[in-house]
């Protein structure tokens, strides 16, 4: 067995997808029916230290607090307070060194706050693993997982490390916490193309640390853990990001304090210089100069700056928008940008569905996400159909999700998507909103199952794109209808194509009829119309049975069908959006998607909310990789949207609108859009759906995850950038008047018009 060498074993994620199972296993020096033995797994772990996260060592809070004293405002007022010391105002320097310590509190209390974005990123580690050591499979702690292991998947598990599948049986992965989108994944064990995008998403035969196993089971081996794995590199940005802290008020105020100092000592040894020449008498042009100094510093400035933010973020916890940092509030009255996260920001997160077809009539469906209140609508003549029943009940039966009811949502659980309205789908959020149209459709979903029983099985296959359960049909609900017409029935749900290629015949009209090639192809015209507007198109067919197979073949099973119909299913964008991106544009402010969903979905959502406009244009992730840093500056004020985009992209995007000049605002919820919530200059993090790690990066909360909720709170914060400004020319008018009196008095030969105690009150 080979050793690995001591550096990372590790290149790009591609590259281990476009290899085959035997040439990855090969090159990690791995076993795949034994694994690695346990002095290997203990070589290796030596050489690449446990899986888990890196945590840089903490800094003291000598450390944090010497980082807030040395900017140069600071050290200015420090000197105002020493000065005000010395001529015995002791009042004064008290009140001054105050402000300082209030203002060097506050940066040291945002600094920790930043590392709960590092700390909350490590809890999504795996606390066990299944590894083949020695030929057996033995759990262990995930931070002992090292390069090399075989690690066997199942419904539930964590994912502990960055792994290659070498086998995977009906196998989908939830890679929301990555990606952000909510739609398990659909894995392979087969070979990518060499030329794969870098896209996660789209990386099928990878798995990757701290995503979830939703369905099937599977055999990977590990490439890469720690730090060196797609958690850890977003864990390496937020590290690096955390450095980049000053918001434009805080450049613009050490500008200001720097301009003031160089001013001050200029003036102070204009005039010492001054009134030496003139004859005057040197203590008493010291004490000139040092009136002059302390004009020159607008002492309450800092204080008064932090009354009026403070003011502000109160203001804006009562429109739902909680501010963690409070230069942030600021920040907001300047931004020029707003580049937002499509799921559960733009859109609700809950997939539903809206079209139906059924009997050769297409039906809308209302109603939004998992909440069972809507109706399905005719959009021809006539009122809904049999045949949408018998659709819905196929899909429901063919179903492997649940719904369930629960307290009302502060975020996603571990084992489901939580509604706002506390309403949690167990599976497949695509499953579950074929069981919530059931609902709307007045089908009891319990009472169905109960008639319904199901008695066997073929499970969904990325090959075959369908899956099909069997069903016993009880006495009460037996002859009712060409479906139930047999003591068994079979249901098949899948891709439009795949199941109606199969279909012998269609149900229409509460009758079978033989099903056409004409009528076959206008139907998958209409699946097709509606897939190029983005939407997730589902067929089901049924088959009846007078005994039940033997065995469960596919050829047999799965042949000779009655189509039934087939459903059309999208992410809904939030209702109040697109009046929050109208007021927006309306205030200057461009709305920009960032997204790892597919690129013809990002554009139909963008379209729907007036994100696209004439001229706009889309960028994948693939093409964001191609660009150079100077190329993709040029492009990035054409480009509305960013689609299939990993958090390597966000963050490369976020810093070309930033070089470009905007002051960027960036919206998201999950663990991908923590380093560029950490990077733009204020982070916004969704309250109830935002994960952890994001809520830890951003500058600020939604309470109501409401996409209006930014728009009111940068109108909030114009509100006190122009408070602020306002501030800052009163001050410094007052502090301009005292400097020209006290110059010209002095070289006019008038003597010290105001003394520094006057200046100070």
């Amino acid at each position: 067995m080979n050793t690995l060498a001591s550096e990372s074993p590790a290149p790009v994620v591609s590259d281990w997808a476009g290899r085959s199972p035997e040439a990855v296993c090969q090159q990690l020096g791995s076993d795949p029916s034994r694994g690695l033995t346990a002095a290997e797994a203990a070589k290796r772990l030596e050489a690449y230290g446990p899986n888990r996260l890196h945590e840089p060592p903490p800094r003291t809070l000598w450390q944090k607090l010497y980082d807030q004293l040395k900017e140069v405002l600071v050290l200015i007022l420090i000197g105002a307070a020493v000065i005000s010391g010395i001529l015995g105002e002791w009042l004064d320097a008290g009140v001054i060194l105050l402000i300082v310590l209030l203002n060097a509190i506050l940066g040291v209390t945002q600094e920790s706050r930043a590392e709960e974005a590092l700390a909350a990123l490590r809890k999504l580690s795996a606390p066990k693993a299944r590894v083949l050591r020695e030929g057996e499979f033995r759990e262990i702690p995930a931070a002992e997982v090292v390069p090399g292991d075989v690690v066997r998947l199942e419904t539930g598990d964590l994912v502990p490390a960055d792994a290659r599948l070498i086998e995977a049986f009906n196998l989908r992965i939830d890679e929301s916490a990555l990606t952000g989108e909510s739609v398990p994944v659909e894995k392979t064990a087969g070979e990518l193309p060499a030329d794969a995008t870098q896209s996660l998403g789209d990386l099928r035969n990878l798995v990757f640390a701290g995503t979830t196993v939703s369905y099937g089971r599977g055999l990977a081996v590990v490439y890469g853990t720690g730090m060196n794995t797609a958690i850890g590199r977003i864990a390496g940005m937020l590290q690096e990001a955390a450095a980049i802290e000053e918001t434009p008020l805080q450049r613009r105020m050490a500008e200001l304090g720097r301009t003031l100092g160089v001013l001050a000592g200029m003036l102070v040894v204009v005039v010492f210089l001054a009134g030496l020449w003139r004859g005057e008498a040197m203590l008493d042009m010291f004490l000139t100069a040092v009136s002059l100094a302390v004009a020159a510093i607008p002492e309450g400035l800092a204080a008064v700056v932090t009354i009026v933010l403070a003011l502000g973020v109160q203001r804006m916890a009562r429109r739902h928008a909680i501010v963690r940092r409070l230069p942030a509030v600021e920040t907001l009255g300047t931004a020029t940008v707003i580049a937002s996260d499509k799921t559960g920001t733009l859109t609700k997160n809950e997939m539903t569905v809206v079209r139906i077809y059924a009997g050769g009539r297409l039906y809308r469906v209302t109603g939004e996400g998992y909440s069972p209140r809507g109706e399905i609508e005719d959009q021809g003549e006539g009122g809904v159909r049999n045949g949408v029943v018998a659709l819905l009940e196929a899909m429901a039966l063919c179903n492997d999700a649940r719904l369930e009811e629960s307290s009302p949502a502060s975020g996603e659980g571990a084992d489901g998507k939580v509604s706002r309205e506390g309403r949690k789908v167990i599976g497949d959020p695509t499953e579950g909103a074929l069981l919530v149209a059931a609902e709307k459709a007045k089908i009891g979903l319990v009472r169905l199952r109960e008639e319904f029983p199901r008695v066997d099985e073929i499970p969904f296959d990325s090959g075959r794109k369908r899956m099909t359960t069997f069903h016993q049909i009880t006495e009460g609900r037996r002859g009712e209808s060409p479906v139930t017409a047999g003591p068994f029935v079979s249901f098949t749900k899948g891709a439009p194509e795949e199941v109606l290629f199969r279909c012998s015949h269609i149900y229409q009209d509460g009758a079978v009829h033989p099903l056409a090639d004409e009528e076959r192809h206008q139907i998958l015209g209409v699946a097709a119309s509606l897939a190029e507007q983005a939407f997730r198109v589902l067929a089901a067919a049924y088959k009846s049975w007078e005994t039940r197979p033997e065995r469960m073949e596919v050829d047999l099973v799965e042949n000779g069908m009655v189509f039934l119909g087939f459903v059309a299913e999208i992410d809904p964008p939030r209702p109040e959006v697109k009046e929050a991106v109208a007021q927006a544009r309306q205030a200057g402010i461009t709305p920009v998607m960032i997204t790892g969903d597919h690129k013809a979905t990002a554009v139909a959502i963008a379209r729907e909310l007036g994100i696209w406009q004439e001229g706009s244009q889309a960028l994948t992730g693939a093409e964001v990789e191609r660009l150079s840093d100077d190329e993709l500056k040029q492009l990035a004020p054409r480009v509305a949207v960013y689609a299939r985009v990993s958090p390597e992209h966000k963050l490369r995007i976020v810093k070309a609108l930033q070089a470009h000049g905007h002051i960027v605002a960036v919206t998201g919820d999950g663990v991908n859009d923590a380093p560029a919530l950490k990077r733009a200059d204020i982070g916004v993090a969704m309250g109830i759906t935002g994960t952890e790690v994001a809520k830890g990066a951003a500058d600020m909360v939604l309470a109501d995850d409401n996409f209006a909720t930014i728009v009111a709170a940068i109108q909030e914060g114009r509100v006190i950038y122009a408070n602020i400004r306002k501030v800052i020319h009163y001050l410094l008018s007052c502090n301009i008047g005292e400097i020209v009196a006290i110059f010209f008095g002095i070289i006019l030969g008038w003597g010290r018009v105001l003394t520094p105690i006057q200046i100070l009150w």
